[in-house]
């Protein structure tokens, strides 16, 4: 790599996250570990130090328009550049313990879910690009999930399910709009992964979880744009 990229990875306090933030870092780019909540952030960020990774620490509220346009000044005065943007932050309040169908999830749980999965990527894209635009250099990774496939799509997980697919809308029309240039724009399912969100019981580590949204956000360039990955491969919509 010819120059010192910068990335930014949300929802990165933990799990898949901060595991992006830690291969990030030791491929020798400079990442910025983000979250909502300032202290965990800046505990995730101590736990990378003692294991001899700086990163820097920007608190974003996703789910904030003004949170996220301060969290993208900050990027720029430290920085003056943004090259990576991994849009990690996500919320499942509907899984299969709560009960919820399509039939019975609340509008406002459904609007919760997407505020933060849809919303909150859309916020971050928008304000990315003219970053990236300026060294005609991007890469856009959303984490997805197999649950926001179409053709794989059933029951269960309601709100998830729809801010999921809908958040691999955005991944398609963004990287229509960026064109085929050196802005790239993908979705990634890492699968079924050891953390809070996935549970003890999930057949991939946080290190396998994280390897296809580091792929991406590492593309040469010419690399793909617009598609949908698993284990490195593209997968049906």
């Amino acid at each position: 790599m010819s120059e010192t990229r910068i990335a930014l990875v949300t929802g990165a306090n933990r799990g898949i996250g901060l595991e992006i933030v830690r291969q990030l870092s030791r491929m020798g780019i400079i990442a910025v570990l983000s979250g909502r909540d300032k202290e965990k952030a800046e505990s995730a960020a101590s736990k990378l130090k003692s294991e001899g990774i700086e990163v820097a620490v920007v608190p974003i509220d996703v789910d904030s328009d003004s949170s996220v346009a301060d969290g993208m000044k900050q990027i720029e005065g430290l920085f003056g550049r943004l090259d990576i943007l991994v849009n990690n932050a996500a919320i499942l309040t509907d899984g299969p313990d709560s009960g919820a169908t399509i039939a019975n999830v609340s509008v406002e749980t459904i609007a919760n879910t997407f505020n933060t999965n849809v919303l909150g990527p859309l916020r971050l894209i928008r304000a990315a690009i003219p970053l990236m635009e300026r060294n005609d250099y991007g890469r856009i990774v959303n984490l997805s999930s197999s649950l926001g496939q179409l053709t794989e799509m059933g029951g269960g997980w309601p709100a998830y399910r729809i801010s999921k697919a809908s958040l691999n809308v955005l991944t398609r029309m963004f990287a229509a709009e960026t064109g085929s240039g050196k802005i790239k724009v993908n979705s990634v399912d890492p699968g079924w992964v050891k953390t809070q969100m996935g549970g003890p019981n999930a057949q991939l580590s946080v290190e396998e979880g994280a390897e296809t949204a580091v792929w991406l956000a590492t593309l040469d360039d010419d690399g793909p744009t617009g598609g949908f990955f698993r284990d490195k491969k593209a997968i049906a919509w």
